[in-house]
């Protein structure tokens, strides 16, 4: 990077709302972004976009450090980091204001399914988020759970599969890790009873004998998630616990090509996937949405976080009846604009 001017700038986004996690409420999360530019004048733009007790990295400690790997080209870890430098370079190379990866969904001709996002919070605000979401035309809802009464969970579950069948709406329940390897099974059979489609990360990662157990009963088809983070041999992940399912978060795994790699593992084995966005700005959620667009994969994707702030970046990106779009005639913006 030696031949690149570069700089760094730190974003606080804000949320509209409150987001509820099984690891605590967000009201914000700060983005980091990287401009490089030649001697020309010509740049590229990425995003980094970690979340504190997820990424391996944490932003503020280590901004001296990815100065240094970019002016002596020593390679560095982080994996948003290494998102954002990927982006960038994308960015630079095809110099067409916002395109990181040129196919049909960037030039606006076709759109990406994606799941309806239910924060956890009080059952009464999970219904409104699940009320909303329904009346946008989503045939795909996630919700998280994890955080309030386990039955006030599957109540709510309940509430919607009386409405909906299956067969009319997907549901996708993500835990993040909340559920003990020992209480798992029995939470399991509770909500197999409303035909779910997965469960992302039912248990705590590091487990692997537990999860491989869990995913051989095949109570509920489980999607592992926060297991790829820090891993950067995917055969040896899904070896040791044979998944029917993994969730991709580029900016957690290490960028594009990482996730490649992992995709192309789980196809090998014959493990579905799909795409999830990271809390990242409009910005780095277009090129994430872009590289989903880049694969034949019929399952609905977790790309509809760019709603969530109050101070995002414009873009053509917008949502109609559960579908992501682009629209590539509105101009984006960018911290360094």
């Amino acid at each position: 990077m030696s031949n690149f001017q570069t700089r760094l700038f730190a974003h606080p986004l804000q949320f509209l709302t409150e987001a509820g996690t099984s690891r605590g409420v967000l009201t914000s999360k700060t983005s980091y972004f990287l401009e490089i530019k030649d001697a020309d004048g010509r740049t590229g733009i990425g995003e980094a976009g970690p979340l504190r007790g997820l990424s391996p990295e944490f932003l503020e400690d280590c901004l001296p450090q990815f100065e240094l790997s970019l002016q002596t080209q020593i390679p560095f870890q982080q994996p948003s980091l290494r998102m954002a430098m990927e982006m960038a370079l994308l960015d630079y190379e095809n110099q067409q204001d916002g395109v990181y990866f040129d196919n049909a969904f960037s030039r606006g001709k076709t759109s990406i399914p994606i799941n309806g996002l239910i924060w956890m919070g009080t059952a009464a605000h999970m219904r409104a988020q699940i009320a909303e979401k329904l009346a946008a035309g989503y045939t795909c809802l996630k919700l998280k759970i994890g955080a309030i009464d386990f039955q006030q969970e599957l109540d709510l579950i309940h509430e919607i599969r009386a409405e909906f069948s299956k067969d009319d709406l997907s549901i996708r329940v993500d835990a993040n890790g909340a559920f003990s390897a020992a209480e798992a099974p029995f939470k399991l059979e509770k909500l197999a009873k409303y035909n779910l489609h997965s469960i992302e990360q039912p248990i705590q990662v590091g487990q692997w004998k537990a999860m491989r157990q869990l995913c051989a009963e095949s109570i509920i088809q489980i999607a592992l998630d926060e297991e790829l983070i820090g891993n950067e041999n995917p055969a040896e992940v899904l070896d040791a616990i044979l998944p029917p399912y993994i969730i991709l978060k580029p900016s957690l795994v290490g960028g594009f090509e990482a996730s490649r790699q992992w995709i192309q593992a789980a196809e090998k084995r014959n493990i579905a996937w799909w795409i999830t966005s990271a809390l990242e700005s409009n910005v780095g959620l277009a090129a994430i949405a872009q590289f989903a667009a880049s694969f034949d994969n019929p399952l609905p994707h977790g790309l509809g976080t760019g709603q969530l702030y109050t101070n995002n970046y414009e873009s053509g990106l917008h949502i109609k009846k559960g579908h992501i779009f682009n629209d590539p005639r509105v101009k984006r913006s960018h911290p360094f604009r």
